[in-house]
């Protein structure tokens, strides 16, 4: 994936979704052609000339300040998952590392098996799912029935059927997924394994080239999402992403509900549906 064109995309569709009126800005021209801000009414905005910002939009900006992008990112409204992928985009740094699977550590896979109340999964760099305890078998996906590659959340989401039953809210977790697999893809424009799956997932799903051309972008952190599970019936559990603090491309996401809620119920009797006499241990493939 090229970074200049990731750029150049994601600023145009950024511009696109703000009015002058929303923005504040002076209106340039008579009529327009494309809804949204033109690059002259964002570069007055951001107090930069309009050839900087197009050169900047183009991909073809150098040593491009940090508070320049911080202008922009203002101008344009950006909320903080899409400022740090303007920044890492502009400001490319040389963290390039090779496209292997990554390693669940000894420390990691001990803390997944502490959590014995709540499902909990380890997620990697192309949204791989690497280690999982057995509430997250049961909720989620059967992952060790699943081939390595298959054990992608993005994969799960568009390319099997039954996440449209698992999330009455198929949207909006489709829209989240996509959203966090850019990005990745800001953080690690020249990974050959997130191309391939980029590509993949835009070959056989027509929602996922939908909501990739959207260059929304959301960094994993913490909300509810509902489940709708065959044997427990509707859930709504939060979660929460804790990062690896060594390596920010590993986290944990751990989902519970409040003590004494339907949800928390719920939880209760999918654990009783683990093997007879086991607790729940952390798996890696």
């Amino acid at each position: 994936m090229d970074r200049a064109q990731q750029l150049t995309e994601f600023l145009r569709t950024r511009r696109a979704r703000l009015s002058p009126d929303d923005a504040g800005a002076a209106t340039f021209g008579g009529r327009r052609r494309v809804p949204g801000l033109r690059r002259e009414e964002l570069a007055l905005l951001a107090g930069v000339s309009v050839d900087y910002y197009t050169r900047l939009e183009q991909g073809r900006a150098r040593n491009v300040s940090a508070d320049i992008l911080d202008a922009v990112a203002r101008a344009l409204r950006l909320d903080a998952d899409e400022t740090a992928h303007l920044h890492n985009l502009a400001q490319p740094t040389a963290r390039k590392r090779p496209a292997r699977r990554q390693q669940v550590g000894p420390e990691m896979r001990q803390a997944l098996d502490a959590l014995t109340t709540v499902p909990a999964y380890l997620i990697g760099r192309r949204l791989d799912v690497l280690a999982w305890n057995e509430l997250a078998r049961v909720l989620v996906a059967d992952f060790p029935a699943l081939r390595a590659a298959e054990r992608n959340m993005a994969r799960l989401v568009f390319l099997d059927d039954a996440a449209r039953d698992l999330y009455p809210d198929w949207e909006s977790k489709a829209r989240d997924t996509v959203a966090n697999l850019r990005f990745d893809a800001g953080r690690h424009p020249d990974d050959p394994l997130l191309a391939e799956l980029v590509g993949e997932l835009s070959l056989h799903s027509a929602d996922f080239r939908r909501l990739w051309a959207g260059h929304g972008v959301r960094g994993k952190t913490r909300g509810r999402k509902r489940f709708a599970h065959p044997r427990v019936g509707e859930l709504a559990l939060d979660y929460v992403a804790m990062s690896a603090p060594d390596d920010p491309d590993l986290t944990m996401m751990i989902y519970s509900a409040p003590a004494g809620s339907d949800a928390a119920t719920a939880l209760q009797l999918l654990a009783g549906l683990t093997a007879p006499g086991s607790r729940p241990v952390a798996r890696t493939p």
